[in-house]
């Protein structure tokens, strides 16, 4: 984000359609929102808050007024919608049979949990940890990478986020995070990520972009010395870009030859939401450390994990994590219950034919709509551009952002990101109709809302 989109809706909060949108809530709205900006610091992105909230459940959230929205934003943590009965279920039965497991000790839940997750994986070669919060397991992850290499450098990518805490808001990119917090922590080398460097050699061609984005990185590599990790989330779940396979190959390539832990944050894309239950397995490479979070508790329970390769156990002789709920009963059971429920009801299969349903109808708008620069899809990540031309593709994110608001106005809740990107992150759970219901909304406000 640059310092020229700090204005923008979602940053600050007081935007000119805010003002607009406030005018028309009701006295209950606005006295809880008043009674909430005064209970809590104000931040971007956060308070003060666009509604106050009565009910979640499935896709839909519902203000204090009835209101229902169609929730396409969730924070990316509602993979198996809001109150799902299984998880539901699951937490209140752990509630009621070991609520808590205090440090040192440990119990067949979390152990079932940890399994569950490296079942998932390819190998099935990774140990677990388990944090509170995914900007904690990215710490976590640095952490594991420094001691297993001795290095305490690491490659992150312009323009990302890892999470709001010191040291994550150091590998992240993002400057509404790092503005006027000083000295950040040392040894991090920011690399332009795959989208940047699409921009920077005006190139359309995937495999170009990710020859010279690789060549670049072993410049930086081989220049610098030094580097234990290279971070990076392998789709970006903001807007939804999709490097190629090669790209992949060639970063496992480049870390092995040098000794470099290979780390992916994918915290608000796993779990399906890509299309594959982890992201990368969809690219035929597998990380040195792997980052979870949001949609692991189902949607109920704050809940993050690292699985690290069984080869970089290195750490007994530290406390890495030194967590109050490192054996988290409530967030296993959470874990548990949405990953039984996303294999009963077979949702990996549910998303990838729900994603070609939805590229479909998005690419038939795209034709009647010149504002529509490009959409980029990835399973039920989704991510739509509108620019003032298609042939300059300048981006227009007052027309985005008026978008949003007209959305909202009708009962569709979702995210902008980078100024001019439309992004959707619908439940596994959402029906064709809905998805229908999301397409010819934004349909009907484009056609009202451009000149």
């Amino acid at each position: 984000m640059s310092k020229n989109e700090l204005k923008r809706e979602g940053d600050i909060n007081s935007g000119s359609l805010r003002a607009q949108w406030n005018e028309q809530l009701s006295g209950r709205s606005t006295q809880l929102l008043g009674e909430d900006e005064r209970s809590f610091l104000k931040q971007s992105m956060s308070t003060p808050c666009l509604e106050a909230m009565a009910d979640a459940e499935g896709c839909y959230i519902t203000d204090v007024n009835g209101r229902r929205y169609l929730d396409f934003h969730g924070n990316s943590l509602h993979q198996v919608g809001y109150k799902n009965p299984y998880v539901v279920e699951a937490v209140k039965r752990q509630v009621e049979e070991l609520p808590f497991i205090p440090r040192r000790f440990t119990a067949d839940i979390t152990i079932r949990a940890a399994q569950a997750l490296v079942n998932k994986t390819t190998s099935k070669d990774y140990r677990v940890l388990f944090t509170p919060s995914g900007s904690a397991a990215v710490g976590l992850a640095l952490k594991i990478a420094r001691k297993a290499t001795g290095r305490h450098k690491v490659i992150s990518m312009w323009e990302s986020f890892h999470g709001a805490g010191l040291d994550t808001i150091s590998v992240g990119g993002e400057y509404v995070f790092k503005k006027d917090m000083g000295p950040l922590m040392p040894g991090v080398l920011k690399g332009i990520p795959y989208n940047g460097y699409r921009n920077l050699i005006n190139s359309e061609s995937p495999e170009e972009i990710a020859s010279f984005c690789l060549r670049y990185l072993e410049y930086m590599i081989e220049n610098e010395g030094d580097i234990g990790a290279i971070l990076l989330e392998p789709i970006r779940a903001t807007d939804t870009h999709i490097p190629p396979r090669s790209y992949f190959k060639g970063l496992r390539r480049i870390c092995d030859q040098h000794g470099i832990l290979l780390i992916f944050d994918e915290i608000p894309t796993a779990l399906y939401r890509s299309g594959t239950f982890y992201v990368h397995q969809q690219f035929g490479v597998e990380p040195d450390l792997l980052v979870l979070g949001k949609g692991l508790g189902g949607g109920i329970i704050p809940q993050a994990a690292v699985l690290a390769k069984t080869k970089y156990d290195c750490a007994g002789d530290i406390s890495l994590g030194h967590y109050t709920h490192e054996k988290p009963a409530l967030g296993s059971a959470a874990i548990l219950a949405t990953i039984d429920y996303i294999d009963d009801h077979k949702l990996g299969e549910r998303c990838q034919a729900l994603s070609a349903f939805v590229r479909d109808e998005l690419d038939r708008l795209a034709e009647r709509h010149e504002c529509i620069g490009d959409v980029r899809i990835a399973g039920l990540m989704i991510s739509i551009e509108l620019v003032k031309d298609r042939g300059s593709k300048e981006s227009h994110p007052d027309l985005t952002e008026r978008v949003l608001y007209y959305c909202l106005e009708r009962g569709l809740s979702f995210k902008v990101s980078g100024g001019n990107c439309i992004t959707w992150h619908p439940p596994l759970v959402v029906t064709e109709e809905e998805l229908g219901f999301a397409v010819d909304l934004l349909d009907e406000g484009l056609s009202e809302l451009v000149d």
